[in-house]
């Protein structure tokens, strides 16, 4: 069983940014990252790694403002947001997916890949 809580979420104006935390138990293989939801919208995934693997995976609606790190030392995975958008509010969501592998290049991380969720924790971008 692998336990994911995030923190970090909060109210912001457009441009601004956040930095969201998600403290990972007893895991350290397959991938782990960021989903997030917006009302009345499908969850969708922001960016994802592989422990092993020295690449992230970014949707194309955040690549370039939002940074994914991994500390292993810690058990903590952090998504920098910069220059929030409006369209960037939503509860973001920790997952993790033991079973996943690299296949040597970025592919769609999907909702059927992920094994274990976090709480959620909410961001707001008014403009």
């Amino acid at each position: 069983q692998v336990q994911l809580v995030e923190s970090g979420g909060g109210s912001v104006q457009a441009g601004e940014s956040l930095r969201l935390s998600c403290v990972y138990s007893r895991y350290a293989s397959g991938a782990v990252g960021w989903f997030r939801q917006a009302p009345g919208l499908e969850r969708e995934r922001v960016a994802h790694r592989y422990f092993g693997v020295d690449r992230t995976c970014y949707a194309d609606s955040v690549q370039g403002r939002f940074t994914m790190s991994l500390d292993t030392a810690k058990n903590t995975l952090y998504l920098h947001m910069n220059h929030l958008k409006p369209e960037d509010a939503a509860m973001y969501y920790c997952a993790a997916a033991p079973s996943s592998s690299w296949v040597g290049v970025c592919r769609p991380w999907y909702l059927r890949d992920v094994a274990y969720w976090g709480q959620g924790t909410q961001v707001t971008v008014s403009s």
